[in-house]
């Protein structure tokens, strides 16, 4: 019993990673920020309603009636994973992209620096791709938070200068206008984290939607989970790291019709936030 407990915490805290083990930590009121980011090369786009001032905004998915939702995909890769992919685990998903192209459905991607670094040339051709926007998921895939999954701690001092690390590694690789948007590592923030970002400009993106693809061995399974929880407006996260979510493809590629036949549209993140009356 011992043993099996402390597999699934390790499973537990490896899903946590990408997300998976459990619901994303949602503390304190997003706002807008009061200064603009230090770099240029950024792409802009409009960001959610003003809260309180000094905080990086928050957004989770858009108010509308029309069905319309986004697949966001974390391409994942922490500082420490080097060896692992030195030894062949595979962090990347180019099935996925393959799909996502014949299946012409846009999306956004979030990615950390380290994956950038690791598969510099997938970063150059996704972010060149008029069907994808790149968005950043910090550099070390560190917490922002004094607790999230068992990932490593990212001191307060640091995290502005690890989200920075990453857009630096982006267009390093080729990606020449990465959005101006951020997933928190596990999801996980608190008022601490939004404040450390304000000065960025940059605009935090949530979800609603949780496939359950990390880990899973069911594609079928992770298509029916995001039918029965997407509605118009929502933001679905999915994974693009095939050595830990090897059935998002698939997956994807099942679901996808089926959206369609609902009459949704596929759209990419900055639609969405462009949407006036956001949920944050």
């Amino acid at each position: 019993m011992i043993t099996l407990v402390r597999r699934i915490a390790t499973v537990c805290a490896y899903g946590a990673v990408l997300a998976a083990c459990g619901a994303p930590h949602s503390l304190g009121r997003p706002s807008v920020p009061s200064s603009v980011a230090p770099w240029t090369a950024v792409s802009r786009m409009p960001l959610p309603g003003p809260a309180a001032p000094g905080l990086t905004p928050v957004f989770m998915n858009a108010r509308t009636q029309k069905k319309t939702v986004a697949l966001t995909f974390d391409a994942d890769m922490t500082a420490d994973d080097g060896p692992r992919a030195a030894h062949g685990e595979h962090f990347d998903n180019p099935a996925l992209i393959e799909a996502l192209r014949e299946l012409k459905v846009p999306a956004t991607l979030f990615m950390t620096g380290r994956w950038a670094d690791q598969y510099p040339g997938e970063a150059r051709d996704i972010g060149g791709d008029p069907l994808f926007e790149v968005a950043n998921h910090s550099y070390s895939h560190y917490s922002f938070t004094d607790s999230c999954y068992g990932l490593p701690v990212l001191p307060p001092a640091k995290m502005r200068a690890d989200v920075q690390r990453a857009f630096t590694a982006m267009r390093k690789a080729g990606v020449a206008r990465p959005m101006s948007y951020f997933r928190f590592p596990g999801g996980c923030y608190d008022n601490r984290a939004l404040r450390a970002l304000g000065p960025l400009g940059i605009t935090a993106i949530q979800w609603d939607v949780v496939s359950g693809d990390a880990l899973a061995a069911d594609a079928g399974a992770v298509a029916r989970r995001v039918l029965r929880g997407v509605r118009p407006g929502s933001v679905v996260i999915m994974h693009c790291t095939r050595s830990a979510a090897p059935v998002t493809e698939p997956a994807v590629r099942k679901l996808v019709p089926q959206l369609r036949k609902q009459g949704y549209r596929f759209v990419k993140v900055s639609e969405l936030v462009g949407v006036p009356g956001g949920h944050r």
